[in-house]
C-alpha cells in the first residue's frame, strides 16, 4: 500500500482500458472523459506499454486507439502536469517522455488506427496523427491548436503533419488553429474514412473488415513499410525492408494456402 493512501481507499484506476472485441484486434481506450481526455505524461506511458504489449503479441492483426465519451478523442497535453516545465531542460525532458510514448505507437509493429470518437486537439492531434490511420467520426474534428498557448508542436507530431498532409495545409492548419471538420480532414488525407455510425457500426465494419482477413504477418511487413517512409529511410533502404519481409511471407504456410485457393482445379 502506498504510505499516503487510506487502507480504504480503492484502488486507482487506469487509465487506458484494454479490450479485444475479436481476436486479433486490440482495442485501447483513453479513460478520462471527464478530463477531456487529456493526456499527461502518466497516461502516455500507461498508452505505451499497452502498445508495446498488444504489438509483442504474433497474434495480434492491427490495433484501435480511441478516447472514451463522444466529445474528445484527446485533448492535448494536461495543463496541470505541464505547469511545473518551466526550464530549457524541463521542456526537453517533457518532449523527450512524451515524444517516446507516441514514438511506440510510430514505432508499433502492427498498425494503430486511431478512432477519432470526438476532436483530436493539441496533443490529441499529435497522437492521431502518430497513427497509421484515422477514423473519423462524422462530429468529430482535427486541430492543431497549439498556437493559442503560444507554442508550436512538441511530440513529433509537426513532421507527421507536414509528411501528411503538405506544407501548404500544414502551415494553415498550425497558424490559424484550424478544426479540421471529418469532410475536409478525408479531403486533405488527414482522415481516412468517416464513421457515422459509431464504432459498432457499419461503416467501422466496413473499413476494418479487410484488415481483419489479413493475415498477421503480412500487417507486420505492411508495417514495416510504413515506419521505413515515415523515417524517410531511402528507397534503397526502404527496398531492403520489403524484401525482408517478403521473404518472410513468401515462405509462410498462409501463402501457399492463399495461393492453392486460387490455382485452377484439374
Amino acid at each position: 500500500m502506498h504510505p499516503m493512501q487510506s487502507p480504504n481507499a480503492e484502488p486507482a484506476t487506469p487509465n487506458v482500458r484494454v479490450h479485444e472485441p475479436q481476436p486479433g484486434a486490440v482495442w485501447l481506450t483513453i479513460d478520462r472523459a471527464q478530463k477531456h481526455n487529456a493526456l499527461a505524461r502518466p497516461v502516455l506511458a500507461e498508452l505505451a506499454d499497452a502498445v508495446r504489449a498488444a504489438g509483442e503479441r504474433d497474434d495480434v492483426r492491427y490495433i484501435v486507439l480511441t478516447g472514451a465519451g463522444e466529445k474528445y478523442f484527446a485533448a492535448g497535453g494536461d495543463l496541470r502536469d505541464l505547469a511545473s516545465v518551466r526550464d530549457e531542460a524541463a521542456v526537453m525532458s517533457m518532449m523527450e517522455e512524451a515524444g517516446a510514448a507516441l514514438d511506440a505507437i510510430r514505432q508499433c509493429p502492427v498498425p494503430v488506427v486511431a478512432f477519432l470518437n470526438g476532436d483530436a486537439i493539441g496533443g490529441g492531434a499529435e497522437l492521431a496523427l502518430a497513427c497509421d490511420m484515422r477514423l473519423q467520426a462524422s462530429h468529430a474534428r482535427i486541430g492543431y491548436i497549439q498556437a493559442k498557448l503560444a507554442i508550436t508542436s512538441a511530440w513529433g507530431g509537426g513532421p507527421d503533419l507536414f509528411q501528411l498532409i503538405g506544407p501548404a495545409h500544414a502551415m494553415r492548419m498550425m497558424s490559424r488553429c484550424e478544426l479540421v471538420a471529418a469532410g475536409q480532414a478525408l479531403a486533405w488525407g488527414l482522415a481516412d474514412a468517416i464513421i457515422s455510425d459509431g464504432p459498432q457500426g457499419a461503416d467501422f465494419a466496413a473499413f476494418t473488415k479487410p484488415l481483419e482477413a489479413c493475415a498477421p504477418q503480412v500487417m507486420r511487413g505492411i508495417k514495416a513499410q510504413a515506419i521505413a517512409a515515415r523515417q524517410s529511410l531511402g528507397w534503397k533502404a526502404h527496398r531492403a525492408v520489403e524484401q525482408q519481409h517478403l521473404v518472410r511471407t513468401w515462405l509462410h504456410d498462409d501463402h501457399w494456402a492463399a495461393s492453392e485457393k486460387l490455382l485452377p482445379k484439374g
